[in-house]
């Protein structure tokens, strides 16, 4: 599973946003493209798209701009990825769309795909924009089974 360019490029763009006091000051798009080396045509088309998913406000004209629609506390990872990805569905089963699975009638995992779907958003949402701008890394709130890394155990 990975993000998209877009998805990746959107959470660095809001980051550097919330760097700029938090994200109350009015930032430009050239000004974003600049900080962050994403590309200026691609930085347009994120504000538009965060804009209507109402993460930021953006004024046109003199003295306009865009900043963060509340306190890059309230924003989550989980809000950055859906307002580009739109909503988070690991497969078809919790996407609600018809599918045209083979083995949906006899599958056993179908009725667990939401419950996992349900904690990967979780953990997306349990990030927050404020926690990803700041200077020191997050630390994981997942720890993973000794046997998912490859470390083994010796028992004494």
């Amino acid at each position: 599973m990975r993000l998209s360019s877009l998805a990746d490029y959107a959470v660095v763009m809001m980051s550097a946003a919330a760097r700029h006091c938090g994200g109350i000051a009015r930032l430009n798009a050239t000004l974003l493209a600049e900080e962050t080396g994403v590309p200026l045509p691609t930085v347009q088309k994120l504000v538009s798209r965060l804009s209507a998913a109402g993460l930021i406000e953006s004024t046109r004209g003199t003295g306009g701009g865009f900043r963060l629609s509340r306190p890059p506390a309230m924003i989550s990872l989980a809000d950055i990825i859906e307002a580009v990805e739109g909503p988070i569905a690991l497969t078809s089963c919790v996407d609600g769309a018809s599918q045209d699975c083979c083995v949906e009638q006899t599958c056993k995992v179908k009725p667990h795909w939401n419950a996992v779907n349900g904690a990967v958003r979780g953990a997306l949402a349990g990030v927050s924009l404020a926690s990803l701008s700041a200077q020191a890394p997050i630390e994981s709130p997942v720890t993973l089974d000794p046997r998912l890394r490859g470390e083994t155990r010796v028992s004494v």
